[in-house]
């Protein structure tokens, strides 16, 4: 048996263990509760005007998931590189580039699943359609794989330094404005063309990501 096969139960066990800590840790539950008080807040600052916040609670509603998926960024990858997990990973085999890919699984899995469920409410909030809803549902289906690569990606660049989470805002919100731009365009009657383009810089983030972040872990590991 190769080294690389050796790592594939060390990779499954990683993600299984991030989303378990995720969801008995109450960790999801940050994202969700900063969510969803984003959300609340904005109809506050322009006022109850329906078909304001019908145009705009779309944008709204994106850039509150990119801010709730960096929300655990100090989280992801930091702790892991300091205990030696990751070298203990490394040593059985294991490409950091494959570490990063399935620690944006696990994060998306213990971050998107309540987000969406979590947009039902917020859609409530915003006073969006029950066909805006059900877009913006199939948009965050699509789009939040991207933002969770883009975290662990920010999470390793980020690992180790003072004020992580500000330093990983920096650095991701440029990358995510496609994301967030195609997501929020996707909303709109005629729509098919930004979901596919959506779902193209969603997939290039989730592929380019995590050979960034493997590249940033090899460098903090070295």
């Amino acid at each position: 048996m190769s080294a690389a096969t050796a790592a594939g139960p060390g990779l499954a066990r990683l993600i299984a263990r991030d989303v378990a800590r995720a969801y008995a840790g109450g960790g999801w539950a940050w994202p969700v509760a900063f969510f969803l008080l984003a959300t609340a807040l904005f109809p506050f600052a322009i006022g109850p005007d329906a078909a304001l916040l019908g145009r705009v609670g779309g944008g709204v509603v994106w850039t509150a998931a990119l801010l709730a998926a960096l929300l655990p960024v100090e989280r992801l990858v930091a702790p892991d590189l300091e205990a030696g997990v990751l070298d203990q990973l490394a040593v059985r085999g294991a490409s950091m580039t494959a570490v990063a890919a399935a620690k944006a699984v696990a994060h998306w899995l213990g971050f998107a699943p309540p987000l969406m469920l979590a947009a039902v409410a917020a859609a409530g909030l915003l006073d969006l359609s029950a066909d805006t809803l059900w877009r913006l549902e199939l948009g965050l289906l699509l789009g939040t794989p991207g933002l969770a690569a883009l975290s662990v990606a920010a999470g390793a660049l980020v690992a180790g330094l003072r004020g992580a989470g500000a330093v990983a805002g920096l650095v991701t919100l440029p990358l995510a404005v496609p994301v967030l731009i195609f997501g929020a365009g996707a909303l709109a009657d005629g729509g098919a063309g930004a979901f596919k383009l959506l779902a193209a810089a969603s997939l290039m983030l989730a592929a380019g990501a995590p050979v960034a972040a493997g590249a940033a872990v090899r460098a903090g590991m070295g």
